[in-house]
């Protein structure tokens, strides 16, 4: 987005609409929210993009919506698209799940395997067989809530593959493990924490049901052919950071030719799943196009609607939101505690990525400093980006995609303000733990 003078709170009215429709719409309308979702999301950027186009003109409105996609919602949705179609080609079988230590031990695995497929690739993954596996039960909201917190957030702290803020990391310098070494701390514990939250939950929600879980089963994993592809999409991001051989001048936009290169990769991915995929995985998995759906609407308002509020972060002190900004340095130094509230608490309502990215510059932008001698500030960027995104629906990528195949599989999954009862009461324990152990007095 070419540079345009200074934002006014005002312009970041389209953004704060749109999130409130999307909390109290199905609350209030749910079968018109369903049905003119798309309508709705394209009324809200509109709302933005009419304004901006007679205040900046027509040519500062085509950039900032061509910014979006080519840098932001194309990219999201190429890989979405990849994770969506292989996952639902992968059908896990049989297993020790469907009992609370059975599903605790499949979280504690798939919060593992977040940081090596990614956050998105583990939940498409393991959401199925964790929901196949308790179809006997009668209340299985908290498995899918649990299942976001920690496959689909938590889990994603330890490589830049886990999740988008420290693959940008990685891109602007910083060591490959070098979240592997410092937050695996920070993570086992509130990994640690809410496992056992969820184990004494499910435990005494599963007494009460009073249906008794199958007999546990040989595990077996169909559509190897799909797990490879997965691997693909695994070195497709991870190429695009160790190959950049340059921008391509696309749209009036600078896009990196990796990028571009990446996307169609995805979708080429993707395409090939789609062939080789049987109709018996799809129907076991309930494979349905309507997650996809509803989040490729709603993101692409998401991320026109959010430009000016990052704009408004990526000004500093000379934004809108300067008085923010300014809480992250006391005396021209970083202080970490804040850098991990503010980042997190900002991350859970917009992009995580792009919000990570602004607090990294602030902090100094430097990766061999940031790594250093204020690695503790860096930590707390890190953990505040991947772990505040399981506080709404919209703070990470897989959020959404899990709560549209929960409800699709028959979970009355909670709505946005419904959701985030549930991240206050579960996850901001965890995170407060998390703040005095590592970041008080800092």
């Amino acid at each position: 987005m070419h540079p345009t003078p200074a934002l006014s709170l005002l312009w970041g009215l389209p953004f704060a609409g749109f999130l409130l429709a999307i909390a109290l719409a199905p609350l209030l309308a749910e079968r018109f929210w369903h049905h003119h979702m798309g309508k709705l999301a394209l009324g809200f950027g509109a709302a933005l993009l009419l304004p901006w186009a007679m205040a900046f003109g027509p040519g500062q409105a085509a950039s900032l919506v061509l910014h979006a996609a080519l840098h932001e919602y194309l990219p999201f949705l190429a890989l979405i698209f990849a994770l969506f179609t292989v996952g639902g080609g992968i059908v896990v079988q049989g297993g020790p799940w469907g009992t609370p230590a059975g599903n605790t031990l499949l979280l504690a695995m798939g919060t593992l395997l977040a940081s090596i497929m990614g956050t998105t690739g583990a939940a498409m993954v393991l959401v199925h067989p964790l929901l196949r596996a308790n179809a006997h039960r009668t209340r299985k909201v908290h498995l899918a809530v649990f299942f976001i917190l920690l496959v689909g957030n938590v889990g994603g702290a330890l490589s830049p593959l886990g999740d988008p803020p420290l693959f940008l990391g990685f891109l602007r310098g910083v060591p490959f493990f070098w979240p592997t070494l410092h937050l695996l701390a920070p993570m086992a514990l509130l990994a640690g924490f809410l496992l056992a939250v969820f184990y004494l939950l499910d435990r005494r929600l599963a007494a009460g049901d009073g249906a008794a879980a199958p007999a546990p089963t040989p595990l077996k994993l169909h559509g190897w052919g799909n797990v490879a592809l997965l691997a693909g999409v695994v070195l497709v991001v991870l190429g695009q950071g160790v190959w950049q051989p340059g921008e391509l001048h696309l749209l009036g936009q600078h896009v990196g030719a990796e990028r571009l290169l990446g996307m169609a990769l995805l979708v080429a991915l993707g395409g090939v799943s789609l062939r080789i995929t049987s109709h018996h995985a799809h129907r076991q998995n309930m494979f349905s196009w309507a997650p996809f759906q509803e989040v490729a609407k709603l993101f692409a308002a998401i991320f026109v609607t959010m430009a000016p509020v990052v704009a408004m972060l990526q000004a500093g002190e000379d934004g809108a939101l300067a008085s923010v900004v300014r809480l992250a340095n006391v005396g021209g130094q970083p202080v970490p505690m804040a850098y991990f509230w503010l980042t997190g608490v900002l991350s859970a309502f917009l992009d995580n990525a792009p919000t990570y990215l602004v607090f990294y510059e602030l902090a100094g932008g430097n990766a061999a400093m940031l790594t250093g001698e204020r690695a503790q500030t860096l930590l707390a960027i890190s953990c505040g980006a991947v772990f505040f995104g399981a506080l709404t629906y919209i703070g990470n990528a897989p959020n959404f995609m899990v709560r549209s195949i929960a409800s699709h599989r028959g979970v009355h999954m909670p709505g946005f303000i419904g959701f985030m009862g549930w991240s206050l009461a579960v996850l901001l324990p965890g995170l407060v733990l998390v703040a005095l152990v590592f970041f008080r007095g800092n």
